[in-house]
């Protein structure tokens, strides 16, 4: 299940990330151990984590995902092995949250894009998904939400 359409206007936020180019069918395989080096890496330079972490695909998924992990940060992280500094911008964006486990979350962008596109909305390429409450939260699926993004072309 989704929630209605809201528009943001997002504020720039420091975060710590770590680039990930692989085919599609391996996105499981990277996903938990680049979890976990920037989690380390952001720990190991007392770098304080302001919320919940995030994706951002550079380009919508296709066979490839070209993605970035993502922590919201406090201060800048210093690059150490894969990670490195980032920022999440400023900028307009449509919005909703999924509830229920990862298995659906194809078929819930899915359903994301046919409502911006029954709304009227453009949007650039990419898209961002912050994981709100998941497994580390609760071992009910149920429960999991995540928050589903792209940028507006207009606002």
């Amino acid at each position: 299940m989704i929630e209605p359409l809201r528009i943001v206007q997002t504020k720039p936020q420091l975060t710590a990330l770590i680039p990930i180019t692989v085919p599609r069918e391996d996105i499981r395989k990277v996903m938990g151990p680049g979890l976990t080096e920037l989690k380390a890496a952001a720990a190991a330079q007392n770098v304080a984590v302001t919320g919940p972490w995030f994706t951002h695909h550079v380009r919508n998924p296709g066979e490839v995902f070209d993605f970035e992990i993502c922590l919201p940060v406090a201060t800048s992280v210093a690059p150490v092995n894969r990670v490195k500094p980032g920022q999440w911008p400023a900028m307009n964006i449509v919005q909703t949250t999924y509830h229920g486990g990862y298995e659906g979350l194809g078929n819930a962008w899915g359903e994301f894009i046919a409502m911006i596109k029954a709304a009227g909305h453009r949007t650039v390429d990419g898209l961002y998904e912050s994981y709100a409450v998941g497994p580390e939260d609760s071992a009910d699926p149920k429960a999991w939400r995540t928050v589903l993004s792209k940028e507006l072309v207009e606002f």
